[in-house]
């Protein structure tokens, strides 16, 4: 059942220069300017077979995301470059039924592909895409965005995970409907420390030294041929669970393509 609160949210499409300013404004409050984009890119999404949802409450902006039409191998796919939700709307399920709906509507349009990058190092962002969403990931890029001012970012490189969600396997299907679906086997893994927000505050070189040694050990299981499928908490950590691409129950990767 969802909270009165999340009941009370409406999401739709965004389509007015009005609506996209909004989205801009929540932006610089979730992420600052640093990496903000500006309203002319949710016109240019909206108007190139794009994505701009928004979450309203009471007819203001609570939450939006927004993806870019793209295309690989000759196939068109949607690459959700932002998801941002304002403060006193998370842990609500806010963030879910904005990426339900893009779900939906990508179906609908025959889009069975929907890709987003994220900070490996952020597990409350991976346990979302993983576990609640079913995405898995095969690919990680150094410094993805370069180095920001950002203090989102700590310093560091920007690296990431590609997320890719397959909207319509057997594996998205069952985990959206919370029948979990367990890692086959031994799984490999990536561990990362619980404590790692109070490393980067406190320690900028031993988060370095975490982020290099994750980058190094994603890299060298995805040129094995695994993808991440899972997360695994235990004491001071949280793993990242490897399968091996042809092993993952409900669904069947196409070879990459290239970036």
């Amino acid at each position: 059942m969802e909270a009165p609160a999340t009941r009370e949210i409406d999401v739709r499409h965004c389509s007015t220069l009005a609506e996209y300013e909004e989205c801009v404004r929540l932006e610089h409050a979730v992420w600052g300017e640093e990496i903000a984009v500006p309203s002319a890119v949710f016109v240019v999404a909206h108007h190139t077979g794009g994505q701009v949802v928004g979450a309203f409450h009471e007819r203001k902006i609570a939450g939006f995301t927004l993806a870019l039409a793209a295309m690989r191998a000759g196939k068109p796919f949607l690459h959700s470059h932002m998801t941002a939700v304002l403060p006193e709307f998370r842990d609500r399920g806010v963030g879910r039924r904005l990426k339900l709906f893009q779900r939906k509507d990508a179906l609908k349009r025959g889009v069975e592909l929907i890709e987003w990058t994220f900070d490996p190092l952020d597990l409350k962002n991976a346990h979302f895409n993983f576990v609640r969403l079913g995405a898995v990931a095969r690919r990680y890029i150094p410094d993805c965005y370069g180095v920001t001012e950002s203090p989102l970012h700590g310093g560091l490189p920007t690296d990431r995970l590609v997320a890719e969600w397959w909207l319509g396997s057997e594996r998205v299907k069952s985990i959206l409907a919370d029948d979990v679906r367990p890692t086959k086997g031994s799984p490999e893994r990536v561990p990362i420390p619980t404590n790692l927000v109070e490393i980067r505050e406190n320690d900028r070189a031993a988060a370095a030294r975490v982020q290099v040694e994750a980058r190094e050990r994603f890299q060298k299981w995805f040129a094995k041929g695994y993808a991440v499928t899972g997360l695994e908490s235990r004491d001071g950590g949280t793993d990242y669970l490897l399968e091996p691409i042809a092993e993952i129950d409900g669904l069947r990767l196409p070879e990459l393509t290239g970036d």
